[in-house]
Parts: C-alpha cells; structure tokens; sequence
C-alpha cells in the first residue's frame, strides 16, 4: 500500500461552466453552492462520492496523497463543478490547515466527508496486510489510528467553525470491522470503533450538525485487494453501486447515526417507488 507522504502541492482551482453548479441544495443557493471536503477523493469510494456531489451542483475540495491520482480526478471533476485539489496525507497538521482554509476560500464546508483510510499503517509494502495483533509493529498500529481515526477527529474540529454556520454534516466512513471480530483485522477495526464512538459523541454535542458513520459493504477496492492479495474480488460490487445509498444522506439529512449503506440503499428505494408501491 502506497503510504508516502507527499509535500501539499499548492492548490489549484478549477471552475466548470456555471450551469453545473447549480444543483437542488440545502445549504447553498445558485449564486452560492455549498462546499464539500473529500479526503481519499483520487480513487475508489472517495471519487464516487465526489463525482456525485459534483453532479449534485457542490463545490469540492478533495485530498489524496499520490499526487498524479488526484491530479487526474481533479481533472475530471473539474468539468463539472469547481474544485480545489490538495495532495498529502491527512495525518498532517498542516495539510488538515491547507484543507480548512481552501474550503474557507469557497464559501465554507456544508459536508466533511472522511474517507482516507489505511489498511495496517505499514511503511513496507511487502510485509502481511493483516498481521494478528500479537505481532502487528506497535508504529504500523499507531499509524493505522491516525489515519483512520486521529485524523478524521482533527479535521474535524478544524472545520466545525464552517460546519456550525451552515447546519453542516461530517460523514465518517467506517466499516463491519468496527463491529465485528475478525482475525488480522485488529488494528483496522479498532481504529473505525473509535472513529464510530468519536461520531456518536460527537453527534451529542453538536446536536445542530448531522454526524453519520456509515459502513458500505465489501467493495471492489483497492483496500480490500490489499487485504486479500491475489483474491478474485470480481464478485463484489463496485465503488459505485453505494453512491444512491450515501445520496439520501446529503440529500435528505436522515438522523445522526450509524448506518449500513444496505439501510440506506433500502431507504432511497422507499422515497423513489412510486405511490402505493
């Protein structure tokens, strides 16, 4: 897994045609969309749920930290919508303020979405991708909660300002493995328990915020091929499938609360069936 820490290039802006930004919002206006923050937006699950803000009429600043991916998502996204694309690692001080500040410069963050993750913070590729926890290195372990936890935390706070101001909401991407007990996956799954309790508390005190953490299902990732290297993943669904289940969120703003993206795939069906179905 590529865990490089590349230096925060400086930030381009790219603004599409004006009629693809304005979309059916809640935050924003046709003269004032709102404006979304997407951590690990250069591939998989991050990038569909870009792609679908985008089409949803929301500026966006996303983040990766390999440099040439986000710069080809950025390029994408861009014909679309406005876009402000940050590489670095989100574990960054710095970065996490370049990221605030960006979204300051469009008008302020309506959503957070916190999707960056790592498998087991492993600094060498070739070692296991699941090692048990009575082995895993105790740096790999503290990486792995920064990532998956510490850094979605301190995001967070860093944009809550923008959030409050505009009846905001923080979507934390979680996993069953926050939940359940499976063998190698120790690290990864404690660090989304925590990032899961982080949200449920913070959804306490910020009762006029709405704080999701939503777990998507097994997809066909490049994480999930991490985990099982050499396994046939063709099976499992698409990135893509989910992104009607994490639509009803932005757009109808269900309670705060852990969701499975299954739940709110059935919940959108429910509100698109027609009457008497």
């Amino acid at each position: 897994m590529d865990t490089t820490e590349h230096t925060a290039l400086p930030q381009t802006t790219h603004a599409a045609d004006a009629t693809h930004a304005t979309g059916p919002t809640r935050h924003g206006t046709p003269a004032q969309p709102p404006v979304a923050v997407v951590t690990g937006a250069s591939r998989g699950l991050g990038l569909e749920l870009a792609r679908a803000l985008a089409a949803d009429g929301w500026h966006l600043v996303i983040t990766a930290r390999t440099a040439a991916d986000l710069a080809a998502a950025e390029a994408e996204l861009a014909a679309r919508t406005t876009v402000i694309a940050l590489s670095g690692t989100v574990v960054d001080d710095d970065h996490r303020a370049d990221l605030a500040a960006a979204a300051d410069r469009l008008g302020g963050a309506s959503l957070l979405i916190n999707n960056a993750s790592t498998l087991n913070g492993a600094a060498d590729e070739s070692a296991p991708p699941l090692p048990p926890l009575a082995v895993v290195p105790l740096p790999d372990l503290l990486e792995t909660f920064e990532v998956n936890a510490l850094a979605p935390i301190a995001l967070t706070q860093l944009l809550l300002p923008q959030l409050r101001g505009r009846t905001g909401a923080v979507l934390n991407i979680s996993s069953d493995a926050a939940v359940e007990a499976y063998p190698g996956w120790g690290g990864y799954g404690a660090a989304k328990a925590a990032l899961d309790h982080a949200s449920a508390v913070l959804a306490e005190e910020e009762p006029g915020l709405r704080v999701w953490a939503v777990d998507p299902g097994d997809l066909r990732t490049r994480l999930h091929q991490q985990a099982f290297p050499g396994a046939d993943l063709s099976e499992l669904p698409p990135p893509s499938s989910v992104v009607p289940a994490f639509r009803t969120l932005w757009r109808e703003r269900p309670a705060s609360g852990r969701y499975r993206a299954a739940d709110l795939a059935a919940r959108a069906d429910l509100v698109t069936a027609p009457a008497g179905v």
